[in-house]
């Protein structure tokens, strides 16, 4: 979600939203336009690009009113704007009108940092909105979202749902607030995988992930129901492959921190997690047995097989019983 400063007054004279994270930038802009409406409905917005703001026109669209009303005033893209209306913000920063909402949109960076260190220094409340290009953040924001909408999500459904949507946090807050409308009580990995493993991201690595975990049934399972839903064979390897070699990875590395383990390895700290619970069970010999399985299946995928779904429920079979080498001593 987006860090604000301590000043979390929405109707402060200035807001200022850092980053180039779309759907935190509009919330920001929303939750501001929230407040004034609440306080006065007939509350006037405009939302202006770079180029409508041209020298003067702030001035003009902050200039005191017979009528008083409230306005919000939005600026997007703030840091394109040109030398001559930057200075009519900065002098507009050190004298804000009453009744006005300011809020600048900017992208961060060193385009246009004059301005945005002049409403910085001017005490603008500060939104941060910044990409969210690791695993864990995009975790840590459906974590969020869920206890924005009160509703209560295993660690593991959260996780699902990432690993379901990707990387878009519009989708990934609609897929929230989806599940939370339809779904009564805690929501878990089963009530995920049941809304989402149609996509064929999510049911391959669930293919991939109860079999690393030796649940050979369950891995059947989800397989013939991605292969049912069009998931591509060839994406089905291709997760079988990688979760084999993160067990083999994790098993063979010295014992640390998961940050630490997560820079030698090349994986998120959280994959770290997951991998260490499946990777019980598992011996260096079902490891090899596990990587040839998953190198036939694909052999058989690419055409070098008549049945490229028994290659899948064979190789699934084989390493669901390489998880569980070691309890068979």
């Amino acid at each position: 979600m987006a860090r604000k400063t301590a000043n979390d007054d929405l109707l402060a004279p200035v807001t200022l939203a850092v980053g180039q994270e779309d759907l935190l930038l509009d919330r920001a802009v929303r939750e501001v336009v929230a407040a004034a409406r609440a306080a006065d409905a007939d509350t006037d917005v405009r939302d202006l690009t770079p180029d409508q703001l041209q020298p003067g026109t702030l001035a003009e669209l902050t200039s005191p009113s017979l009528f008083a009303e409230r306005k919000v005033v939005v600026v997007r893209n703030a840091q394109d704007l040109s030398a001559d209306t930057v200075k009519d913000v900065k002098a507009y920063l050190g004298a804000p009108a009453e009744e006005i909402t300011l809020v600048l949109l900017h992208a961060g960076g060193a385009k246009g940092k004059g301005l945005l260190d002049a409403a910085r220094k001017a005490g603008a409340r500060e939104v941060a909105c910044p990409k969210m290009t690791k695993p864990a953040d995009r975790l840590a924001f459906v974590r969020g979202e869920f206890r924005g909408l009160g509703r209560s999500a295993a660690p593991e459904a959260c996780q699902a749902l990432v690993d379901a949507i990707g990387s878009d946090l519009r989708e990934l807050a609609s897929a929230a607030a989806q599940l939370a409308a339809d779904v009564e009580g805690t929501i878990d990995e089963a009530v995920v995988g049941r809304y989402y493993t149609g996509r064929a991201e999510a049911s391959s690595f669930t293919v991939a992930d109860r079999a690393v975990e030796g649940r050979a049934a369950e891995a059947l399972e989800a397989l013939r129901w991605s292969l049912a839903t069009g998931v591509a064979p060839v994406m089905i390897t291709s997760a079988l492959a990688q979760g084999v070699r993160a067990i083999g990875k994790l098993s063979s590395a010295r014992g640390g921190r998961p940050a630490d383990l997560a820079r030698e390895l090349g994986m998120p700290p959280w994959k770290i997690d997951r991998v260490r619970q499946q990777m019980r069970g598992w011996t260096p010999d079902g490891v090899a047995v596990a990587l040839r399985a998953v190198a036939e299946a694909d052999a058989g995928v690419k055409g070098g097989g008549d049945d490229p779904e028994y290659a899948l429920e064979k190789a699934v079979v084989t390493i669901a019983r390489a998880a569980r080498s070691r309890g068979r001593g």
